[in-house]
Protein backbone atom coordinates (compact mmCIF):
# COMPACT_ATOMS: atom_id res chain seq x y z
CA UNK A 1 0.00 0.00 0.00
CA UNK A 2 0.84 3.07 -0.85
CA UNK A 3 1.03 5.19 2.32
CA UNK A 4 2.85 8.39 0.77
CA UNK A 5 0.45 10.63 -0.76
CA UNK A 6 0.38 14.55 -1.99
CA UNK A 7 -2.57 14.91 -0.32
CA UNK A 8 -0.97 13.49 2.96
CA UNK A 9 1.50 16.28 3.11
CA UNK A 10 0.15 18.95 1.75
CA UNK A 11 -2.50 18.66 4.64
CA UNK A 12 -0.17 17.59 7.60
CA UNK A 13 2.72 20.86 5.98
CA UNK A 14 -0.49 23.20 6.17
CA UNK A 15 -0.91 22.25 9.72
CA UNK A 16 1.82 22.78 10.92
CA UNK A 17 1.76 25.99 8.65
CA UNK A 18 -0.72 27.90 10.13
CA UNK A 19 0.47 27.54 13.72
CA UNK A 20 -0.32 30.16 16.09
CA UNK A 21 3.08 29.74 17.86
CA UNK A 22 4.95 29.38 15.07
CA UNK A 23 3.33 32.67 13.50
CA UNK A 24 3.79 34.30 16.60
CA UNK A 25 7.41 33.29 16.99
CA UNK A 26 8.38 34.83 13.72
CA UNK A 27 6.34 37.94 14.21
CA UNK A 28 8.72 38.32 18.10
CA UNK A 29 11.68 38.19 15.28
CA UNK A 30 10.28 41.00 13.42
CA UNK A 31 9.57 43.13 15.70
CA UNK A 32 12.60 43.04 17.43
CA UNK A 33 14.91 43.20 14.08
CA UNK A 34 12.44 46.46 13.49
CA UNK A 35 13.70 47.97 16.99
CA UNK A 36 17.44 47.58 16.32
CA UNK A 37 16.71 49.07 12.58
CA UNK A 38 14.10 50.38 10.23
CA UNK A 39 15.90 49.28 7.14
CA UNK A 40 13.57 47.13 4.80
CA UNK A 41 16.40 45.26 3.22
CA UNK A 42 18.00 44.20 6.97
CA UNK A 43 14.00 43.33 7.73
CA UNK A 44 14.38 41.09 4.66
CA UNK A 45 17.18 39.50 4.82
CA UNK A 46 16.57 38.73 8.67
CA UNK A 47 13.41 37.18 7.97
CA UNK A 48 14.24 35.05 5.37
CA UNK A 49 17.89 34.03 7.61
CA UNK A 50 15.74 33.07 10.34
CA UNK A 51 12.91 30.91 8.30
CA UNK A 52 16.37 29.23 6.80
CA UNK A 53 16.70 28.32 9.88
CA UNK A 54 13.73 26.75 10.68
CA UNK A 55 13.98 25.29 7.52
CA UNK A 56 17.37 23.72 8.43
CA UNK A 57 16.33 22.63 11.64
CA UNK A 58 13.45 20.44 11.14
CA UNK A 59 14.56 18.97 7.93
CA UNK A 60 17.49 17.54 10.85
CA UNK A 61 14.44 16.75 13.15
CA UNK A 62 12.73 14.92 10.07
CA UNK A 63 15.35 12.56 9.14
CA UNK A 64 16.01 11.88 12.83
CA UNK A 65 12.05 10.89 13.35
CA UNK A 66 12.08 8.92 9.97
CA UNK A 67 15.32 6.99 11.09
CA UNK A 68 13.69 6.50 14.67
CA UNK A 69 10.64 5.15 13.46
CA UNK A 70 12.55 2.98 11.46
CA UNK A 71 14.56 1.39 13.84
CA UNK A 72 11.52 1.00 15.88
CA UNK A 73 9.90 -1.09 12.96
CA UNK A 74 12.81 -3.31 12.78
CA UNK A 75 12.93 -4.39 16.47
CA UNK A 76 8.98 -4.92 16.50
CA UNK A 77 8.14 -6.04 13.34
CA UNK A 78 4.64 -3.60 13.67
CA UNK A 79 3.93 -1.88 10.36
CA UNK A 80 0.61 -1.95 10.15
CA UNK A 81 0.02 -1.86 13.60
CA UNK A 82 2.27 1.70 13.80
CA UNK A 83 0.12 3.18 10.73
CA UNK A 84 -3.02 2.94 13.05
CA UNK A 85 -1.40 4.24 15.45
CA UNK A 86 -0.26 7.34 13.53
CA UNK A 87 -3.85 7.85 12.53
CA UNK A 88 -5.20 7.27 16.15
CA UNK A 89 -2.39 10.08 17.38
CA UNK A 90 -3.65 12.49 14.55
CA UNK A 91 -7.15 11.75 15.54
CA UNK A 92 -6.16 13.03 19.39
CA UNK A 93 -4.32 16.03 18.11
CA UNK A 94 -7.47 17.37 15.44
CA UNK A 95 -9.31 16.92 19.05
CA UNK A 96 -7.35 18.98 21.02
CA UNK A 97 -7.41 21.35 18.28
CA UNK A 98 -11.06 21.34 18.18
CA UNK A 99 -10.94 21.98 22.19
CA UNK A 100 -9.12 24.78 21.65
CA UNK A 101 -11.53 26.39 18.33
CA UNK A 102 -14.17 25.81 20.99
CA UNK A 103 -12.60 26.75 23.85
CA UNK A 104 -9.56 28.83 23.59
CA UNK A 105 -6.79 28.63 26.08
CA UNK A 106 -3.14 30.36 25.36
CA UNK A 107 -0.98 27.54 25.87
CA UNK A 108 -2.90 24.66 24.74
CA UNK A 109 -1.06 21.13 25.67
CA UNK A 110 0.47 19.80 21.85
CA UNK A 111 -1.21 23.17 20.46
CA UNK A 112 0.65 25.86 21.01
CA UNK A 113 3.97 26.82 22.90
CA UNK A 114 3.57 26.29 26.75
CA UNK A 115 3.19 29.50 28.99
CA UNK A 116 6.46 28.89 30.66
CA UNK A 117 8.71 29.05 27.85
CA UNK A 118 7.47 31.85 26.19
CA UNK A 119 9.29 34.38 28.11
CA UNK A 120 12.56 31.89 27.61
CA UNK A 121 11.60 31.97 23.46
CA UNK A 122 11.08 35.94 23.69
CA UNK A 123 14.21 36.79 25.72
CA UNK A 124 16.37 34.04 22.84
CA UNK A 125 14.64 36.15 20.17
CA UNK A 126 15.54 39.39 21.07
CA UNK A 127 18.81 38.58 20.40
CA UNK A 128 18.09 38.83 16.60
CA UNK A 129 19.71 42.04 15.30
CA UNK A 130 20.54 41.04 11.86
CA UNK A 131 20.69 38.18 9.17
CA UNK A 132 23.49 36.43 11.11
CA UNK A 133 22.21 36.16 14.83
CA UNK A 134 18.74 35.82 13.13
CA UNK A 135 20.10 32.61 11.67
CA UNK A 136 21.33 31.12 14.78
CA UNK A 137 18.75 32.59 16.69
CA UNK A 138 16.44 30.36 14.59
CA UNK A 139 17.91 26.85 15.03
CA UNK A 140 17.32 27.54 18.82
CA UNK A 141 13.82 28.58 18.48
CA UNK A 142 12.91 25.37 16.60
CA UNK A 143 13.45 23.46 20.02
CA UNK A 144 10.85 25.90 21.41
CA UNK A 145 8.42 25.16 18.72
CA UNK A 146 8.60 21.44 18.76
CA UNK A 147 5.56 21.33 21.68
CA UNK A 148 3.42 23.04 19.18
CA UNK A 149 4.07 22.04 16.10
CA UNK A 150 6.14 18.30 16.15
CA UNK A 151 2.39 16.76 16.00
CA UNK A 152 1.87 16.73 12.65
CA UNK A 153 5.36 16.32 11.73
CA UNK A 154 5.75 13.18 14.04
CA UNK A 155 2.95 11.51 11.84
CA UNK A 156 4.38 12.38 8.51
CA UNK A 157 8.04 11.02 10.04
CA UNK A 158 6.44 7.73 11.02
CA UNK A 159 4.27 7.61 7.50
CA UNK A 160 7.96 8.20 5.60
CA UNK A 161 9.63 5.41 7.98
CA UNK A 162 8.27 2.70 5.75
CA UNK A 163 10.59 4.15 2.99
CA UNK A 164 13.83 4.27 2.29
CA UNK A 165 15.24 7.61 3.17
CA UNK A 166 16.16 8.95 -0.33
CA UNK A 167 12.74 8.06 -1.27
CA UNK A 168 11.10 10.43 1.29
CA UNK A 169 13.83 12.87 1.46
CA UNK A 170 11.89 14.79 -1.48
CA UNK A 171 8.64 14.73 0.59
CA UNK A 172 10.48 15.69 3.50
CA UNK A 173 11.73 19.19 1.96
CA UNK A 174 8.03 19.73 0.29
CA UNK A 175 6.83 19.64 3.52
CA UNK A 176 9.44 21.44 5.38
CA UNK A 177 8.93 24.35 1.96
CA UNK A 178 5.07 24.74 3.13
CA UNK A 179 5.80 24.99 6.66
CA UNK A 180 7.93 27.75 6.27
CA UNK A 181 5.93 29.35 3.50
CA UNK A 182 3.56 31.69 5.57
CA UNK A 183 6.75 33.08 7.51
CA UNK A 184 8.01 34.20 3.79
CA UNK A 185 5.03 35.57 3.05
CA UNK A 186 4.80 37.24 6.18
CA UNK A 187 8.32 38.59 5.46
CA UNK A 188 7.78 39.55 2.06
CA UNK A 189 4.51 41.88 2.93
CA UNK A 190 6.32 43.52 5.69
CA UNK A 191 9.41 44.18 3.45
CA UNK A 192 7.42 45.69 0.87
CA UNK A 193 5.47 47.79 3.23
CA UNK A 194 1.79 45.90 2.46
CA UNK A 195 1.21 45.35 5.88
CA UNK A 196 2.93 45.75 9.32
CA UNK A 197 3.90 43.60 12.20
CA UNK A 198 1.33 44.90 14.93
CA UNK A 199 -1.29 43.75 12.02
CA UNK A 200 -0.39 40.39 11.32
CA UNK A 201 -0.22 39.87 14.92
CA UNK A 202 -3.37 41.02 15.58
CA UNK A 203 -5.19 39.25 12.65
CA UNK A 204 -3.07 36.26 14.43
CA UNK A 205 -4.79 37.32 17.76
CA UNK A 206 -8.44 37.33 16.40
CA UNK A 207 -8.58 34.36 13.91
CA UNK A 208 -6.93 31.81 16.07
CA UNK A 209 -9.82 29.97 17.01
CA UNK A 210 -10.70 29.42 13.25
CA UNK A 211 -7.13 28.88 12.20
CA UNK A 212 -7.31 25.62 15.49
CA UNK A 213 -10.86 25.24 13.97
CA UNK A 214 -9.12 24.08 10.43
CA UNK A 215 -6.31 22.30 12.10
CA UNK A 216 -8.88 20.31 13.64
CA UNK A 217 -10.67 19.93 10.49
CA UNK A 218 -7.64 18.43 8.63
CA UNK A 219 -6.26 16.11 11.37
CA UNK A 220 -9.17 14.73 12.23
CA UNK A 221 -9.97 13.59 8.77
CA UNK A 222 -6.79 12.43 7.88
CA UNK A 223 -6.22 10.39 10.97
CA UNK A 224 -9.83 9.43 10.72
CA UNK A 225 -8.71 8.20 6.56
CA UNK A 226 -5.55 6.25 8.09
CA UNK A 227 -7.02 4.54 11.36
CA UNK A 228 -10.10 3.19 9.45
CA UNK A 229 -7.46 1.91 5.93
CA UNK A 230 -9.20 4.27 3.51
CA UNK A 231 -5.81 5.60 2.18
Amino acid sequence: MEMITLSKVVGLAAVDAVNPCALAVLALMLMAIMSYSKSRKKILLSGLSFTLAIFVGYMIYGVLLVKVFQIVQIITSIRLILYKILGGIAIILGLLQLKDSIKYKPGGFMTEMPISWRPKAKKLISNATGPKSSFFVGIFVTLFLLPCTMGPYLIMAGIMSFFELLKVFPWLILYNIIFVLPMIIITLLVYAGLSNIKDIKKWRDEKIRLIHFIESFILLGIGLAMFMGWV
